[in-house]
C-alpha cells in the first residue's frame, strides 16, 4: 500500500490520527534513508519522500477552522521570546507596571528591528507545566496590561515604532484579576494605544482571545499567521454558551469564522502571513523570516507616513470593524 492510500484510509480519523500518521510516514522515509544504498533505492526513496511531501501540504491545505484552531495551540508553536531571538538584536526586556507587580504572561521591552530601535511587547505561554504556571498559561493579569501600556507609553517618548505578537486564550478571569481592574486595564489599553504617536504593527502568531488579545492589538497593521485564529470568545466557549456543550466546539469554530482567511474577508485582519509547510510549529526559523519580510515592509510604509495621517487611519480601521449595513440609506 503507498503513503498515499495509508493516509487516506485514515480520513475518518481526527486530525491529530493525521498528523501522527504523516510523523510515521515521515520517520520510515529516515529509516529507509540510512539502509538504501543502491541508486534504485535512492530514487524510491526520493518517490517517497515525494508523496510524504504532498501528504502533509495537502492535509495542510485542506485544515477547517477547528483543526486550524488545534494548530494555532500546539505547544511547539514560535512564542514571543522565540521571535524576539530570530527576528531582533540587543533587546532589553523591562519588568512590572511600577504599581502592582511583574506579570510573566506578558513580555516587554526594547530592542532593535533591522538596526532600528523598537518596543516588542507580546504574550508568552508555555511549553511544560512548570512554564505554564510560570507564565500563567499567556492569560495576562492587569498588571500585565499596565506594563505593556507602559512600554508603549515609553516607546512613543522616544519616536520608537511598536512591534507586538499576539497568541493568548483570553485575560485571565480570576477573582484577583478582576479586584484589581481587567477590565479598566484592557480599555485603557485600548483608549491609549488609539493615540499612540508611533506606528504599531500586531501580528497573531497563535491564538488571539477576546479582550485578553485586543488589549495590545490597537494597530496600524495588523497580521496574523496562517493556521492562527483571533476571535471575541474560544471556539469552546462559544459552543458552551449557544449550545450548551462545549463538545460542540467544531461546530462553532466554523460559525464564528475565526481562521485568518476569514478575518481578511471580513477585514479584521490586513495580512496573512504564510507559515512554512506543515505549520510554524514544525520550522520556527522559517516562520521567523516569512514573518520578517512582512514586518520590514510594513515598519517601512508606516514610518513614512505622517503622525497625524496615521492616528485618523489607526482609529477609522478599528472604528469600521463590523459595520456590515449602510446606515445612511
Amino acid at each position: 500500500m503507498s503513503a498515499k492510500d495509508k493516509a487516506k484510509d485514515n480520513r475518518v480519523a481526527a486530525p491529530v490520527g493525521h498528523q501522527r500518521e504523516i510523523d510515521r510516514l515521515e520517520k520510515d522515509v529516515e529509516e529507509l534513508r540510512q539502509l538504501a544504498g543502491d541508486s534504485a533505492a535512492d530514487a524510491e526513496l526520493e518517490r517517497i519522500r515525494q508523496e510524504v511531501s504532498e501528504l502533509r501540504r495537502e492535509f495542510y491545505t485542506h485544515l477547517g477552522p477547528w483543526q486550524r484552531a488545534q494548530i494555532a495551540r500546539h505547544q511547539q508553536r514560535p512564542y514571543t521570546l522565540d521571535f524576539i531571538g530570530l527576528l531582533f538584536t540587543d533587546f532589553i526586556e523591562l519588568h512590572g507596571d511600577r504599581g502592582y507587580a511583574d506579570d510573566r504572561a506578558i513580555v516587554a521591552g526594547l530592542a532593535k528591528f533591522h538596526g532600528r530601535p523598537v518596543a516588542v511587547i507580546g504574550h508568552q505561554k508555555g511549553r511544560d507545566t512548570k512554564q505554564r504556571l510560570n507564565r500563567n498559561f499567556g492569560q495576562p493579569k492587569p498588571e500585565g496590561y499596565r506594563k505593556a501600556l507602559r512600554v508603549m507609553n515609553l516607546a512613543a517618548k522616544f519616536g520608537r515604532p511598536i512591534i507586538t505578537f499576539i497568541d493568548t486564550p483570553g485575560a485571565y478571569p480570576g477573582i484577583d484579576a478582576e479586584e484589581r481592574g481587567q477590565g479598566e486595564a484592557i480599555a485603557r489599553n485600548l483608549r491609549e494605544m488609539a493615540r499612540l504617536p508611533v506606528p504599531i504593527i500586531v501580528t497573531v502568531t497563535g491564538e488571539g482571545g477576546s479582550g485578553g488579545a485586543l488589549a495590545i492589538a490597537i494597530g496600524d497593521r495588523v497580521n496574523i499567521l496562517e493556521n492562527s485564529f483571533y476571535a471575541v470568545i474560544s471556539p469552546e466557549g462559544c459552543a458552551s454558551i449557544i449550545w450548551r456543550d462545549s463538545s460542540k466546539a467544531e461546530t462553532a469554530a466554523v460559525a464564528m469564522k475565526i481562521t485568518a482567511k476569514n478575518l481578511k474577508e471580513l477585514g479584521i485582519v490586513d495580512e496573512i502571513v504564510p507559515e512554512p509547510e506543515g505549520g510554524a510549529h514544525t520550522d520556527h526559523e522559517a516562520a521567523g523570516r516569512l514573518v520578517d519580510e512582512v514586518l520590514d515592509r510594513q515598519l517601512v510604509a508606516l514610518t513614512n507616513q505622517p503622525t497625524k495621517e496615521l492616528l485618523k487611519a489607526r482609529y477609522e480601521k478599528f472604528r469600521n470593524m463590523g459595520q456590515f449595513f449602510d446606515l445612511g440609506s
